[in-house]
């Protein structure tokens, strides 16, 4: 498995901006397809983006498509989260996933292997 740690998360108004940053460990990097996903208390995780091994592909969810950018730095071992025109709604605790099977871009959280501790987002109005 990959060890992640996220950091980046903060207290931003609404309509700011903030990048989260998920570093990797302990395998190939870029075997890895990588996710973010998000969870608020009592509710189950949900999918946010996911960009596979290369970077080529990458998906997002309905929510925040246009405003979330997912990338990564194969070279740094790094996925990044780049969210703009933040709105209230967006606050939750924001994890970062792995995916061994680096080609594929899923939604489902039960089907990554490796999680990140969190980090907390929150939105001010």
């Amino acid at each position: 498995q990959v060890e992640l740690v996220e950091s980046g998360g903060g207290l931003v108004q609404a309509g700011g901006s903030l990048r989260l940053s998920c570093a990797a460990s302990g395998r190939t990097f870029s075997n890895y397809a990588m996710g973010w996903f998000r969870q608020t208390p009592g509710k189950e995780r949900d999918f946010v983006a996911a960009v596979s091994g290369s970077g080529g592909s990458t998906s997002d969810a309905d929510s925040v498509k246009g405003r979330f950018t997912i990338s990564r730095d194969n070279a740094k071992n790094t996925v990044y989260l780049q969210m703009n025109s933040l709105k209230p709604e967006d606050t939750a605790v924001y994890y970062c996933a792995a995916d061994s099977t680096f080609f594929r871009l899923i939604r489902n959280s039960r089907l990554y292997d490796s999680w990140g501790q969190g980090t907390q987002v929150t939105v001010s109005s």
